[in-house]
């Protein structure tokens, strides 16, 4: 299975993404305009560079430009997707099944809701993304799944109903324990539950859940 790690130009925690950088092997590294600028600043060589480039400034594209063997695709700035998304379909087009954004949340809460939405993408192509930071890892599932948690991601795990109902949502292993429950896209109740078990499961008949696994 292909990984890709796409950075964009969201608020990076430097000690968080060298380190999971180090620790997790991919295939692909996709710098998304201003990404590049944190690439450049601690060495990292992208594999891919895209964007509109209108935040990351002519310096540091040019000097990627001048180095070997690294595609850079360049987009008007008047465009119909952000540079993320941009890349999310570039790790898509290399056939990567797990995609791992970091800079991909911070202050830019209009920017975060636009991530958010596009994990849905990479669900529709059988691939898994998520958006990483030193706090939080958001990721979407249309499938019943199982969590450990020895694996898990900090100390939290909110669902919340994406793009429509879910349909008997069924939560085992929490502390709020769930049984064939309607949530709807309004619908807060899933906010903030705790594992107690070794391994919780979250399984439902219908619909998609954004999972937010989150740490203070």
């Amino acid at each position: 299975m292909k990984t890709a790690v796409i950075i964009s130009g969201g608020k990076i925690e430097s000690d968080f993404a060298l380190d999971f950088l180090e620790k997790c092997p991919c295939d692909f590294i996709i710098g998304a305009d201003r990404g590049i600028l944190f690439c450049r600043e601690y060495g990292i060589r992208p594999t891919h560079i895209v964007g509109d480039f209108d935040s990351s400034g002519k310096e540091a594209l040019a000097w990627f430009q001048e180095q070997e063997d690294i595609p850079i695709r360049k987009f008007n700035p008047v465009k119909d997707f952000t540079d993320t998304d941009i890349a999310l379909r570039q790790a898509l087009e290399l056939e990567a099944k797990c995609i791992y954004i970091l800079g991909g949340t911070g202050t830019r809460l209009d920017h975060v809701a636009a991530n958010i939405r596009i994990l849905s993408i990479a669900l529709q192509n059988g691939a898994k993304a998520y958006l990483l930071d030193a706090h939080n890892r958001i990721w979407l599932t249309d499938k019943p799944v199982t969590l450990s948690k020895e694996a898990q991601f900090g100390t939290y795990v909110s669902l919340f109903a994406f793009g429509g109902t879910v349909r008997q949502l069924t939560l085992k292993g929490f502390f709020y324990p769930l049984t064939n429950y309607t949530m709807d896209g309004m619908d807060p109740l899933g906010v903030s539950n705790e594992m107690t078990e070794s391994e919780c499961s979250i399984s439902f008949s219908e619909g998609t859940l954004l999972v937010v696994e989150s740490k203070d």
